[in-house]
């Protein structure tokens, strides 16, 4: 009996993978590797055989249930199989699916951590993605739903987190008109693109500007979009440290009047 190690591969740089991860990927006999993983994964395996199964939205992409027989089968036959996907594999990957399949065939499974897009994203940033003064909480997402319905964004945006929104750039403007029902317009936003690779690209400004900010800037998948105050002050005093870019000064502006506005708020709320 072999067995099967779900491996968190991280945002797209090498060098986040864990040192856990790299001694999974050394020990392979089978590597089933995600679209949205860095190719030179495959030379710390040296000895695997390699698979790709993968999976992107609006591509064509290798069936779920595929990916379960492929794991079982050689497991079963005594490989040592290392599931490689993007990110962690306990955020938006599948891996309930998949672990169900294995503890159903009795194989052995074994998980490792890696780094999710979003909290790569919020470090490229330079952004805590909490703040005591404006926000106690951490809101992770995806945008598409099962039934190819959306969240209730409204209901989020009211819970008063940073909210981290996944595989949600194909229906950013739907996203964005749906928490200005309850948030600001200067409430501040960032997207992200790539993560943590060598291709990252980024635009921040605010929800009001998100749609048309990222779609100008020529953003797409796979990306992390952020809302929330928590990330306002943070952006405002980086962009006023970094080189200068097109909506620096209107985002340090938006982002602290936002924040006085919390604050405005805050105070006649506690009066």
């Amino acid at each position: 009996m072999g067995k099967v190690t779900l491996l968190g591969a991280g945002p797209g740089d090498l060098d986040l993978l864990t040192m856990k991860a790299a001694k999974a990927l050394a020990a392979a006999d089978v590597l089933l590797l995600d679209d949205l993983v860095d190719p030179g994964i495959v030379a710390l395996a040296p000895r695997a055989r390699v698979i790709r199964v993968g999976k992107r939205g609006g591509c064509r992409s290798t069936p779920q249930a595929f990916i379960e027989r492929l794991m079982c089968r050689y497991a079963l036959r005594g490989a040592h199989v290392v599931r490689v996907k993007g990110g962690d594999v306990l955020l938006f990957g599948r891996a309930g699916e998949e672990l169900a399949a294995l503890r159903a065939a009795r194989v052995p499974v074994e998980i490792v951590n890696g780094i999710s897009s979003g909290f790569a994203a919020a470090a490229s940033l330079g952004v805590s993605l909490t703040h005591r003064d404006h926000c106690q909480g951490v809101t992770f997402v995806t945008a598409h739903l099962q039934d190819h319905g959306e969240p209730d964004w409204a209901s989020l945006a009211a819970t008063g987190t940073t909210l981290a929104i996944y595989m949600g750039m194909s229906r950013i403007e739907r996203i964005a008109a749906g928490l200005l029902s309850t948030l600001d317009d200067k409430t501040p936003a960032a997207v992200v693109q790539w993560a943590g690779a060598p291709a990252e690209r980024r635009w921040t400004g605010t929800l009001g500007h998100l749609a048309s900010g990222a779609a100008e800037a020529g953003l797409g998948s796979p990306a992390v979009i952020f809302v929330g105050r928590a990330i306002g002050e943070a952006l405002a005093i980086g962009d006023a440290h970094a080189a200068p870019h097109a909506n620096a000064h209107a985002l340090a502006d938006d982002a602290h009047a936002a924040l006085h506005a919390a604050e405005r708020r805050r105070i006649s709320h506690a009066a």
